[in-house]
């Protein structure tokens, strides 16, 4: 029986030969992800019905990963943060990322070298950073996003509190099989265009329910010239058309990655089998594709930079799962180098990971010499308001939160959503769009298509690679 790469990890992960969509498995999860948001929440439901003394499955398989509501004085933030902790010491959890500076009330003050913190940042990008990725995997988690995972080879969904107390509990949930979309892009990707251009591309195609509880399949020669970031961007906004999970190929890029991080050893890789079925096909020619930008208030309201050039905007946002990754932050400081914004423009890493390495690499992705200037040092040239890794505005927060839209505006984002209220206030209009098209706009003031400042390919050296 011919299977897709999703049907052979939810087989093999339920102990069958073979898996068709529509069957409901019983699956064994390989490891269950949640944050500060809804960790306490988990935990909560963990203890209602498992009891006040019950144990993990496996404390080695699950990881807890604060990022959300982290630098605000908001006391019931740092109430979640220590029911994390104490959870974490009573179970013996092996992987717990804490952000060590928050102590007591008010605004914590950020870590002073993102080499010395045991924080980490925004979850989805945690976690292929710490080695918990691997191809053939399950991977469940407590937020829409841990599709981002399935740029691994991997099966990776986000589930509820209550299965995810369950999961907890027993290491098991009950799934069903999704049947698979197949999204092919021809050509390789030029050098105006990102992973953002072509998610918005697919959505803007298939609208934001058009691939509900479904596979998103993402192939072609287009999206194997795609750096393993940008392939996280891509299954990263899967959710945002509705699909269950979004999952590319296992090539050279992801071993190589995966060898390097993971903290097993053993994994398997699967591809879809030749005659497999699939649910639709959709075809691009990358060579056809101009940079975009999703307008409010639907990532699926799709629009070229370039018919949107009048609408003004007054701030621009790189950052989050979606475009806060190192190589995301190479390109926005590409075209900032050597100028100067217009708008304000808030810039927060998705790790600090990617902090440290905005910190020690150049702009072409290499170790910076003596005298040289960093990626962080041209964005803070070009005038950007500089965070620290976070989720920060990418979902609002507190009011407090950095880069918040506090007031109706119009901002341009790297971030995946755009909803009334997503960024904050709700009669603000968030821009969906690359962090090439966010740079090039807020170096006018309106959004921009990113063709007129850039010459040729821009080089991402060693970043993000292993």
């Amino acid at each position: 029986m011919a299977m897709t790469m999703t049907e052979k990890v939810l087989a093999r992960r339920a102990g069958k030969a073979s898996v068709a969509a529509g069957d409901n498995v019983w699956v064994n999860v390989d490891v269950l992800m949640t944050h500060d948001v809804c960790g306490p929440g988990t935990i909560g439901v963990f203890k209602e019905q498992f009891g006040p003394n019950a144990r993990v499955w496996d404390p080695e398989r699950v990881v807890i990963i604060p990022d959300h509501y982290i630098f605000t004085a908001d006391t019931h933030a740092h109430r979640n943060i220590q029911i994390l902790r104490d959870f974490v010491k009573e179970q013996g959890i092996k992987y717990y990322y804490d952000p060590d500076f928050i102590r007591g009330e008010g605004m914590p003050n950020p870590y002073k070298d993102p080499t010395q913190t045991k924080y980490k940042g925004v979850c989805h990008k945690a976690l292929p950073e710490e080695g918990h990725l691997r191809p053939g995997e399950v991977l469940l988690g407590t937020d829409s996003h841990t599709c981002t995972a399935g740029a691994f080879g991997q099966f990776a969904t986000g589930i509820g509190n209550t299965d995810a107390g369950f999961v907890m509990g027993t290491g098991k949930l009950w799934l069903k099989v999704p049947p698979t979309m197949k999204f092919v892009f021809h050509g390789q990707i030029p050098p105006y265009l990102t992973a953002k251009d072509l998610i918005l591309a697919v959505i803007g195609e298939i609208s934001v329910s058009g691939a509900t509880y479904k596979a998103m399949y993402f192939a072609g020669d287009g999206i194997a010239s795609l750096t393993l970031e940008d392939r996280m961007t891509l299954t990263n906004m899967a959710i945002e058309a509705g699909g269950k999970n979004g999952i590319c190929d296992v090539d050279d890029k992801t071993l190589a990655y995966v060898k390097a991080r993971s903290n097993r050893p053993d994994w398997e890789v699967f591809k879809d089998d030749p005659g497999c079925e699939y649910d639709s096909v959709y075809e691009w020619d990358l060579s056809k594709l101009e940079p975009l930008v999703a307008k409010p208030h639907s990532p699926d309201n799709k629009d070229t930079a370039r018919n949107c050039r009048d609408v003004k905007i007054d701030r621009a946002y790189i950052g989050s799962c979606t475009g806060g990754k190192i190589t995301d932050m190479i390109f926005a400081a590409a075209i900032l180098n050597g100028r100067q914004v217009k708008v304000p423009t808030f810039v927060v890493p998705g790790s600090t990971e990617v902090h440290a390495d905005m910190l020690r690499l150049n702009l072409q992705g290499q170790p910076k010499a003596d005298g040289e200037k960093s990626i962080w040092d041209v964005l803070v040239d070009a005038g950007c308001t500089m965070g620290p890794a976070s989720c920060a505005a990418c979902l609002g927060g507190p009011k407090d939160t950095f880069g918040r839209l506090n007031s109706p505006m119009n901002c341009i984002s790297t971030t995946n959503r755009n909803f009334p209220g997503r960024m904050g206030d709700r009669n603000a209009g968030v821009f969906l769009a690359s962090p090439l098209t966010v740079a090039a706009s807020a170096l006018t003031g309106h959004i921009t298509d990113p063709r007129e400042y850039i010459s040729g390919p821009i080089p991402t050296g060693q970043a993000g690679v292993v």
